[in-house]
């Protein structure tokens, strides 16, 4: 012990020698002697030897240090000069801090507990945190939080007071610690070795930095010391001579050396260092148009992320040619030596941080970083050395295992960097910070893009990230997206960033890699095997990679100054939006069963229209795009909102669950108002401006309801099921209310949007404080705090709810205290519209409403089960006026109209919701009516003349009282208005004329659309005065064809308002159930609102429409005085209490639709049989009650196909065939027969064959083998059969389609991948009617009828004419056919036939390829079939019909596709079996031979 204390002594000696010479005379030589001191002492190789070794090390520091002084007394020394203006308490993950925003500039400041007690933040908005990736505490830094908020501590600036340095006391410091920092620096180049896989050896760092632990916490003891001792370091830290001079001595020393060759390899191996040759290359790859930062990016420590050396797995990967095309232009503005040369370290800070961030940030040194940070100089030179280091940053995050802790430590150190808002825009200024962010964003992303398949899967050239990778899955890129939302949330920053219009170009190239990621495609055949989760992963992208940066800058665009940058990321918005449309080959028609969440592209054009709107007063026309443009924008937000409705209807049930929970995350608090929020206002923005014709009519082709919306009783809807029609068509009504109710973005302020959204969510459950909190939509800028508006959420909380104090139960356990709204708020505010959009869970809605119910049962406002209230809407905002032209278009008023109608007849697929709903709209039409009357009739004609046999004019009052007496309506021939269609001279030719006296057209949403689409993209408007004509076909991924439809004349004579009387009367229960109230009251009509009318049931809802159309036209007032004296309805249902009366209702409807059916079904099956008896020429007892079909026209007429997918009937011919539906399948059904009659037993045993010899195969086989060895082998092959066994059976469910039409219908099954589990590649397909699988088509040779007569007589000619007729036959072959479509199609099913079975069972010749061989196997198909087709009908061909397995015979094709290619070979006269078969029979009697 004395010799270590004797030791102690004589360091401190030699430091107060070397202390007092440096300040005397012989100061040069005391600095050398002091150099090689250090330079012995903290050698490398003393310093990793061990423990003892650090530490003597570091007592010669000390001691040197504080000049041969006692330690402590030289560190309380060293702080009596501390100025104390920042407290900078770094502390780690998990430590308790405080955050007060009401304080706060920056929305990341945070306190430590001691300066947050010592401050006054009594009232504040604060709350007490477990940090989760550390920090430090911003008490006294006024560029993050307000100085109000400092503690009394931090608040006083001491600089004055605090005396100046004494010179000699920090000498020592300045010239020991530069070599102490080179030392360490030395210490982590010799530990560092690179891995030669590209995985760090954790065992090799680790282990380093345990022996590095001492020094890096002695550097951390020195910054405690406060501000002087800091400012020394900061120097030291720095200094680029001190670094210049340290590492010019590197060659002396061969230790030194290697280390320094280390650093070298470690700099080239991350990839910042470029030879210049590399940089030209990219450069010329770039091409002239690109700017100077995708050099820049390729070169610095920018984009080096992803390309600086060859070997990355980004470059490798099969997206190499997909990033290459999404390398973008970046601005041209940034041209900076500086970034180009950034990893020449010029300092030991710019050294220590990069072997920082090579050590994947060891957590002591981060601390030390940090605690430097109170030094201003410091803090600046560590932000810059921070930036230059940002792109070697994120790649190595990218590559590290433990990406969560590194990126919890880089977003310690970025947080204090990037909230202080000077800091920021100076660095974004000096460094190009924005640009550096924003291409290692791009470049991070470009690593895991793959090919978007949305839309055209195989044409597309649009890329997405993939979000199965563990850049996504793991959040990898959170620092780098935490960084750049925290800068954005400085206005300065932000506004560098909304002037830059190459940044912008960027960032939209950026945000169009999450356009359309995460694609759904619903499974159709088979629950899918394995349930994805990477939706998670996906919302989370888009929330915080996308979403939030877009509330950063939007907080920054609320002033009418503004307004520039909104046009500025309009335009760039809709560029990119233009480049993903050509890209997927989008025109006008979604790809059917796909659908995609995440359209943040389409979310930025929306937010930032309505902020022009909204705050900047910007006309909302001046950015607008076209029309054109306008129709393709509403498309996708459309098809989710559909798609909403699909899932919840059970159609994506074969997708799992995880299609349920992203359609629940989309509308949940979170991310709403990122979500489905913007895209219900910009369908509202695209409903406004485009023709509400056409919306409409794409709203219900969307939802797939366009079938069900016909005035017959009976429809058959070639898209949907029947079971999932009442859901979708409810879904589409809704849907609809949603879009003209909603003013969420249209003219609703702020503290009604809180005051609407906590409304909604209290009146679908009770809640807590904090769960309202958590379930109200917070704007994601975190600036902007939790609550928009200038109300706060208290005080908003205690006007519309009441609070339930806790209730402790019996069991000793309490109940939370809730709010629960009040009285008032049931009464005047409830808005189910509301409460609809935000709920998660469809039980929610049913919560309110039964809710509502006991508020109105309780205060004796309404007994019965009420209707949801219809609420009044905050004004429009101008700018939207043109949305309420959908509630006053013609094509909205027949769907009403049809509803109504469909409602009041009891027809099938409708629900009260669809009424509720179809009411609603009608009295929102009502609300919203266009003040004048008197231009009702002028628009009438020109334009809108398809509608002219519907209704006059387009406003909903005037068209409510117009009587539509006739409809022609689109039928299946089975439907009971068939029979009451009118004699032949009210048919189309009549029809024209009488229109005016009230016929109205069919009317086809879908060919509507249609129309108006051509109209807005041509312009022409002589196309528009075209008559809409009934839709005949639709796009093939129907899961039925287009049923055979025909014409009938409905008889209707009601208005929309005698349908309403009616309907009253109907949800009564009583006939003349309604009187006018105004025929009493006359008051009624000046004051019509009523309070009785505010809450009630359907009739309550009727009773306030009829009352508010009465109101507004005295027209429609005396009209519905005209009906209720005459009108009676046409059958009212029994009075039945009102308990039961739901039940019964439904039974008794059930019950007629039952006898009704079976009605009908009885009828067809009837008319079928007489048509089948006729048309067939089958002699039956019943002809007599037979169709009018006239039967010998039948036998010579043409044979007529109806083809089952364009729905037209015709004969088959040479240029546009006829095909049978057919099924090929390799059989060897045929050789298993036996001579045997024994029945046949399973083999048991080994010895027991379960192939027996005497099979009907293995006799043929046996033959043909003994023929071949006696006789010539083209004789052999023409003596015998082949397919008995691997023989081509051809099969037919029966039905016909044209051979074209079946073409595009696989080309469209191609497109649409809706038979998954068939290959369609392979020509597999199902029946387009009867959904039996089939996998060709036999073409219908072209002939008349008479063929089934001659097959069924018997013939009487001698036995020498028919020998005669059949060597005349053979005489026929070797001609060529002539090329026409239907023998093109022939060769093709020939081809099919052959590839159906494998080559060993075609091809039985000595010579391979022989064409005896394809003679053989072409008859050997027609007596295979033959034979079949004897199995089937009981042995006979004659008899058993058809089929007695009910298969449909196809032999007739069949042989025609075999006699043509028959007729391609000629028969060896010499061995021509017919000949020496028949020879006899020239010589002999006939009846000898046969």
């Amino acid at each position: 012990m004395a010799g270590a204390g004797a030791g102690s002594r004589d360091k401190r000696a030699t430091a107060a020698r070397l202390k007092a010479a440096l300040g005397g005379e012989s100061g040069a030589a005391a600095a050398a002697e002091l150099r090689a001191l250090l330079e012995r002492v903290l050698a490398p190789a003393a310093g990793p030897g061990g423990g003892e070794a650090a530490g003597e090390a570091l007592e010669w520091c000390r001691c040197l240090l504080s000049g041969g002084e006692p330690w402590d007394s030289f560190v309380q020394a060293v702080r009596a000069y501390d100025p104390a203006t920042l407290c900078g308490l770094v502390w780690t993950a998990n430590f308790v801090a405080y955050r007060c925003r009401t304080c706060g500039i920056s929305p990341c400041m945070s306190l430590c507990a001691e300066c947050f007690h010592q401050g006054e933040h009594a009232g504040h908005d604060y709350n007490m945190f477990r940090s989760q990736a550390g920090g430090a505490c911003d008490c006294g830094d006024s560029n993050v939080m307000r100085e109000a908020g400092f503690c009394k501590r931090h608040r006083i600036k001491s600089n004055s007071n605090v005396p100046c340095v004494p010179k000699d006391l920090l000498m020592m410091s300045e010239l020991v610690l530069p070599q102490f920092i080179f030392s360490l620096i030395q210490h982590l180049r010799e530990g560092y070795n690179e891995p030669a896989v590209d995985l760090p050896s954790e065992k090799d760092l680790h282990k380093i930095l345990q022996v590095l632990e001492p020094h890096v916490s002695f550097l951390e003891d020195l910054t405690k010391m406060g501000g002087a001792m800091r400012s020394v370091l900061t120097q030291v830290l720095t200094s680029q001579q001190f670094y210049k001079d340290l590492s010019s001595g590197v060659g002396e020393n061969a230790s030194a050396k290697k280390s320094h060759e280390k650093y070298l390899i470690a700099l080239k191996g991350s990839g910042l260092a470029f030879p210049e040759d590399k940089i030209a290359c990219n450069v010329q790859e770039q091409g002239a148009g690109t700017s100077t930062l995708s050099v820049q990016g390729l070169a610095g420590g920018t984009a080096t992320s992803g390309q600086g050396d060859s070997s990355d797995e980004e470059d490798q990967d099969g997206s190499q040619g997909v990033g290459k095309r999404k390398r973008v232009k970046l601005s041209s503005t940034t041209k900076d030596q500086s970034i180009m040369d950034v990893l020449k370290h010029k300092c030991f800070l710019e050294e220590l941080l990069f072997w920082t961030i090579k050590y994947e940030f060891p957590q002591k040194m981060v601390t030390f970083l940090l605690n430097m940070l109170p030094d201003q100089d410091y803090k600046i030179a560590f932000t810059k050395t921070f930036v230059q280091h940002y792109a070697f940053i994120m790649k190595t995050l990218k590559k590290s295992h433990e990406s969560d802790t590194m990126s919890n430590r880089i977003v310690h150190i970025s947080v204090q960097l990037f909230s202080n808002e000077e800091l920021a825009r100076q660095v974004t200024e000096e460094c190009q910070l924005l640009d550096i962010m924003v291409t290692v964003l791009l470049y991070m992303m470009e690593s895991c893009l793959i090919k978007s398949e949305l839309q055209d899967e195989e044409n597309s050239l649009h890329v997405v990230v993939n979000c199965g990778e563990a850049l996504l899955k793991n959040n990898t890129y959170w620092p780098l997206v935490s960084d750049f939302i925290n800068i954005l949330s400085h206005q300065s920053v932000a506004k560098k960033f909304l002037e830059d219009h190459g940044l912008l170009v960027t960032w939209m190239n950026f945000v169009s890699f999450f356009q359309g990621m995460n694609l759904n495609k619903r499974e159709l055949n088979e629950h899918v095997e394995f349930e994805s989760q990477t939706y998670y992963a996906a919302f989370a992208a888009e929330l915080e990679a996308c979403a939030q940066p877009m509330w950063g800058l939007l907080s920054h665009c609320k002033v009418r100054e503004t307004q520039e940058y909104t046009r500025n990321v309009v335009r760039y918005c809709l560029e990119a939006l233009q480049d993903w449309f050509d890209a997927i080959n989008f025109v006008d028609e979604p790809a059917p069963n796909q659908v995609t969440f995440h359209l943040p592209l389409h979310r930025y054009f929306a937010m930032f229209l309505s902020k022009a709107v909204k705050c900047q007063e910007l006309d909302l026309d001046t950015i607008l795009p076209d029309q054109e443009m306008l129709m393709k924008l509403m498309i996708h937000p459309l098809q989710i909102q559909a798609s909403l409705s699909e899932i919840h209807s059970n159609m994506w049930v074969r997708n799992g669950l995880q299609i349920k929970g992203q359609a629940m995350t989309y509308v949940q608090s979170h991310f709403c108002n990122s979500m489905i929020d913007p895209d219900i206002y910009l369908l509202q923005v695209c409903a406004s401006r485009l023709d509400p014709d056409y919306f409409i009519s794409s709203v219900f082709e969307r939802f797939k309801v366009v079938d069900l919306l016909t005035m017959a009783s009976q429809h058959q809807n070639t898209v949907l099921d029947s079971e999932h029609e009442r859901s979708m068509l409810e879904g589409a009504l809704t849907f609809l209310v949603l879009l003209l109710s909603l003013r969420l973005h249209l003219g609703m302020t702020d503290d009604e949007i809180l005051r609407a959204e906590m409304v909604a969510q209290l009146c679908m459950n009770d809640r807590t404080h904090s769960s309202l909190l958590d379930l109200i939509p917070e704007n994601p800028n975190p600036k902007s705090g939790i609550i928009p508006g200038s109300l706060s959420f208290e005080s908003v909380l205690s006007a519309v709810a009441d609070f339930k104090a806790p209730v402790f139960e019996p069991g000793g356990s309490m109940q939370q205290g809730m709010y629960t709204p009040k009285a008032e708020v049931w009464d005047k505010e409830f808005d189910p519209v509301m409460v609809i959009l935000r709920t998660v869970y469809r039980r929610d809605v049913q919560s309110a409403m039964d809710r509502y119910t006991a508020f109105l049962k309780q205060s004796g406002k309404f007994p019965g089960n009420p209707w949801p209230p219809y609420k009044k809407r905050t004004p429009l905002h101008p700018s939207y006026r043109g949305l309420l032209k959908l509630l006053h278009c013609k094509t909205l008023h027949i769907v009403l109209f049809t509803l109504l109608y469909k409602i009041l007849m009891d027809h099938q697929n409708l629900s009260e919701h669809v009424l509720c709903m179809v009411l609603y709209l009608i009295e929102l039409g009502l609300e919203n009516s266009p003040e004048q009357e008197s231009d009702e009739e002028e628009s009438a004609g020109g334009q809108e003349r398809c509608h002219d046999s519907w209704f006059p004019g387009s406003n909903l009052v005037s068209n409510m009282r117009h009587f539509i007496n006739y409809v022609r309506v689109r039928v299946p021939e089975t439907a009971p208005e068939v029979k009451r269609e009118p004699p032949a001279s009210t048919s189309s030719d009549g029809l024209a004329s009488s229109q005016n006296s009230g016929t109205a057209q069919v009317f086809s949403l879908v060919a509507e659309r249609r129309k108006k689409f051509q109209e807005i993209i041509n312009r022409n408007t002589s196309e528009a005065n075209q008559v809409v004509r009934p839709k005949t076909s639709m796009k093939w991924s129907a899961p039925g064809a287009t049923p055979q439809l025909t014409t009938a004349i409905l008889e209707v004579k009601e208005s929309i308002l005698s349908l309403l009387i009616k309907l009253h009367h109907k949800l009564s229960g009583k006939q003349n159930s309604y009187y006018p109230p105004w025929l009493d009251d006359v008051d009624v009509l000046i004051h019509p609102e009523i309070p009785r009318y505010s809450h009630g049931d359907g009739m309550t809802a009727v009773e306030r429409i009829l009352l508010k159309a009465a109101v507004q036209s005295r027209l429609n007032k005396r009209i519905i005085e005209e009906i209720c004296r005459k009108v009676t309805p046409p059958v009212p249902p029994k009075k039945i209490s009102s308990a039961e009366k739901k039940t019964l209702d439904k039974e008794e409807r059930r019950q007629k639709a039952r006898e009704r059916q079976q009605k009908l079904l009885a009828e067809f099956a009837s008319r079928q049989k007489s048509f089948m008896e006729t048309a067939m020429d089958v002699e039956s007892p019943d002809a007599d009650i037979a169709m009018e079909v006239a039967t010998s026209e039948q036998h010579v007429s043409e044979a007529i196909y109806d083809c089952v997918i364009c729905g037209q009937s015709g004969p088959s011919t040479e240029d546009r065939p006829t095909g049978l539906v057919v099924l090929l399948q390799a059989s060897s059904v045929l050789g298993q027969c036996r001579n045997s009659t024994e029945p046949r037993r399973l083999p048991t045993t080994e010895e027991e064959q379960i192939y027996p010899w005497d099979t009907c195969a293995a006799l043929h086989d046996v033959r043909l083998t003994t023929l071949q060895r006696y006789f010539k082998d083209s004789s052999c092959l023409q003596a015998v059969s082949i397919g008995w066994e691997g023989g081509v059976y051809v099969q037919t469910c029966g039905h016909t389609l044209h051979i074209d039409c079946h073409k595009s219908y696989m080309e469209s099954l191609r497109n649409d991948q809706v038979l998954q589990g068939f290959s369609v590649d392979k020509g597999e397909f199902t029946c387009p009617l009867c959904r039996q699988f089939a996998n060709s088509v036999l073409p219908c040779y072209p002939g008349n009828n008479m063929e089934r007569s001659v097959w069924q007589s018997h013939s009487n000619k001698c036995m020498q004419d028919l020998v005669q007729e059949v060597e005349d036959l053979q005489e026929q072959l070797g001609t060529f056919p002539s090329e026409t479509n239907l023998s093109k199609e022939m060769e093709s099913v020939m081809k099919d036939i052959k590839s159906t079975t494998q080559k060993k069972y075609t091809d039985y010749s000595k010579t391979p390829g022989s064409p005896d061989n394809d003679f053989l196997f072409m008859y050997s198909v027609a007596r295979t079939n033959l034979e079949l087709e004897l199995v089937h009908r009981g042995g006979n061909l004659c008899s058993g019909g058809a089929s007695t397995a009910g298969k449909r015979s196809c032999l007739n094709q069949l042989f025609h596709v075999l006699a043509m290619h028959m007729r391609l070979y000629s028969i060896d006269s010499a061995y021509n079996p017919w000949r020496k078969l028949t020879q006899p029979s020239q010589d002999k009697n006939s009846e000898q031979v046969f």
